[in-house]
């Protein structure tokens, strides 16, 4: 008979007992577990106290973008940023850890020897402080405790790095307590050249305003870039980045590519100072050089003389900010029309002199029309010869005949020449010129005959450059540009036969006419004078005394038979008893530049060549 085992239950119950406890006590442990969680995500609050001494402060630093730079047509750098960096020294570095040494005095004294060191080259980098003047400035420092003394002024790279090599400093900042900052400094490699043009952007800390002006200006939101963000932390080696917080990179500014061309601006700008400097009794004047395909720009100079100093300085946009009567060369506008409406179907049209007056009219006489009657023995005057010396009488015989009783028509006309609005341009400041209205209260029947020879209206000389422009590209009216890329403003304002006849006309005004002084120019030039007086502050155009204001204006494009560049100077003057007239100043440095840029654009390198072979 078999023998079976006998089970032992009691044991069995025993474990069974023991591991349930176990387990009813690690449930215990965890549902506590879990309430002390809930508790500190929910109920607790750390000391305050505690918790700012042992947590180390964060401060978010914004980093700036690198600035895009202004390049001209060429690819040369107008407008760029370079670093530079400011120099601070923490006087107060391992004095602390000095103190609490054996050697502590030996260990100060050796640092005392070379801040010594220290000042004798920081007096060769910084001349306007001696040695001993450093050497005195660490000394009070590191006794007072000073944590940020000025070192010397901002430098570039190179001499930073030359810094660093000089005793403490070498040992870099937490021995030698060197600090550097460094800060994007905007530089401009051509100095005051189209300053006024290329601008600049100035923040006012104690108004926290901008000025923006020119093209820093303008496209400060493509040249500046996205400022980034990151959080610092203090450290027992400074500050460092906080990586458990958000960090944005910056993004660069991006390059701006103008279509200035600084050969050109500096030949315009020399021409321009040459004619004017020296005459005390002209405030400034302004050229603009514009290529007549595109519309692109390629010289702008603004020169305005200082009332301290004397001196022609780029400190106002005259081109685009100054509104005047241009008198003379808006002529054309009125030739263009009458020839557009078939009034005047030839240049050789004649017009009778009547005594060089308007019937009807308190005009002036017209002094050249006495001329032309008394030296021909006519009473008849070719329109011709009227634009060649600029006959007053001429112009407003053509209007007032023709448009007496529709001057609204001759006045719409002229809107479609784009003479009366202030088209997007890639400066601030663009002012729009001010026309009378046939329907208005204010207009008077002699405003037609003052229109047609450029008075009661004010034009910027961008406007009317942008017009001769557009007679030099067949009709079609480009709108002038810095940066953005050619726009069609009018593809037609007139004919390509008009065009080609109003340039017929103002080659006879540089050829025998009042702009005869640019016959000899380089090649051949198209163009107009123009000579007004400017309102002043007495509704006159005369002061008590007799003195009074002179626009005086040339525009024309060159060369006349193909045209490539338009172009266009005024000259403004005083309070002067002298008259300032468009065919002398102006017309000079029209001459000069046309001249320049001959002997140097690439349109004429064949024909050189070509001669210099023969």
């Amino acid at each position: 008979m078999e023998e079976r085992q006998v089970t032992k239950p009691k044991k069995r119950d025993r474990i069974g007992m023991i591991l349930y406890g176990v387990y009813l006590l690690l449930l215990a442990a965890s549902l506590l577990l879990v309430v002390r969680l809930v508790y500190l995500q929910i109920g607790f609050r750390p000391n305050q106290r505690i918790t700012d001494a042992l947590t180390p402060p964060v401060t978010s630093r914004v980093i700036i973008p690198g600035r895009g730079n202004i390049i001209d047509c060429e690819g040369r750098l107008l407008a760029m940023s370079c670093p530079s960096y400011t120099l601070h020294m923490d006087c107060t570095v391992q004095k602390e850890r000095f103190a609490g040494m054996k050697d502590g005095g030996q260990l100060e004294a050796e640092w005392m020897r070379k801040a010594r060191e220290l000042s004798r080259e920081l007096a060769r980098v910084f001349p306007d402080q001696s040695a001993d003047q450093f050497y005195q400035a660490i000394r009070r420092g590191r006794s007072a405790g000073q944590k940020y003394l000025a070192i010397g002024h901002p430098v570039d790279r190179n001499v930073l790095n030359q810094v660093r090599t000089f005793p403490l400093f070498n040992e870099g900042q937490y021995k030698g307590g060197l600090i550097v900052e460094r800060e994007n400094v905007r530089q401009y490699p051509y100095g005051k050249l189209a300053r006024r043009t290329i601008g600049f952007v100035r923040n006012n800390k104690s108004t926290v305003t901008n000025t923006h002006i020119g093209l820093e200006g303008k496209f400060d939101y493509l040249l500046h870039g996205q400022e980034g963000i990151e959080w610092l932390r203090v450290t027992d080696y400074g500050r460092v980045r906080n990586y458990d917080s958000t960090y944005r990179a910056a993004v660069d500014g991006v390059d701006i590519v103008t279509t200035l061309n600084i050969d050109y601006q500096d030949i315009a700008d020399r021409a321009l100072r040459e004619q004017i400097e020296a005459d005390d009794e002209v405030e400034g004047g302004c050229v603009i050089l514009m290529d007549v395909k595109t519309g692109a720009i390629r010289a702008m100079v603004n020169l305005l003389r200082d009332p301290s100093t004397g001196r022609l300085e780029e400190s106002q946009n005259l081109a685009v900010g100054r509104l005047g009567e241009p008198g003379s060369v808006f002529k054309i506008t009125t030739l263009m029309t009458a020839i557009e409406d078939g009034i005047v179907k030839s240049l050789d049209d004649v017009l009778p002199a009547n005594g060089g007056r308007i019937p009807g009219y308190s005009y002036e006489t017209d002094q050249h029309i006495l001329d032309y009657v008394r030296e021909n023995k006519t009473q008849q005057v070719p329109i011709l010869y009227g634009v060649k010396v600029s006959s007053n009488y001429v112009f407003r015989y053509l209007a007032i005949h023709n448009y007496e009783k529709r001057p609204k028509e001759f006045l719409d006309r002229l809107h479609t020449y784009k003479l009366a609005e202030a088209f997007d341009f890639d400066l601030d400041g663009m002012q729009t010129p001010s026309f009378p209205t046939p329907d208005s209260k204010t207009w008077h029947k002699s405003d037609l005959g003052q229109v047609a020879m450029g008075y009661s209206i004010t034009e910027t000389p961008l406007h009317i450059i942008t017009f001769y422009n557009a007679i030099a590209n067949k009709g079609r009216m480009m709108k002038p540009y810095l940066v953005q890329g050619p726009q069609i403003l009018n593809a037609a304002i007139c004919s390509p036969a008009t065009a080609d006849t109003i340039t017929r006309a103002l080659r006879g005004v540089t050829e025998d006419g009042t702009a005869v002084r640019l016959r000899n120019a380089k090649c051949s030039v198209a163009g107009k004078t123009g000579t007004s007086r400017a309102v002043l502050d007495n509704g006159r155009y005369e002061a008590a005394d007799g003195r009074k204001k002179n626009q005086g204006s040339f525009v024309g494009f060159f060369p006349a038979e193909d045209p490539q560049y338009s172009v266009i100077a005024v000259v403004y003057s005083k309070l002067s008893y002298k008259n300032f007239y468009g065919s002398q100043y102006p017309a000079a440095t029209v001459k000069t530049i046309v001249d320049e840029i001959h002997d140097i654009d690439p349109y004429w390198r064949p024909v050189v060549a070509k001669n210099t072979k023969k």
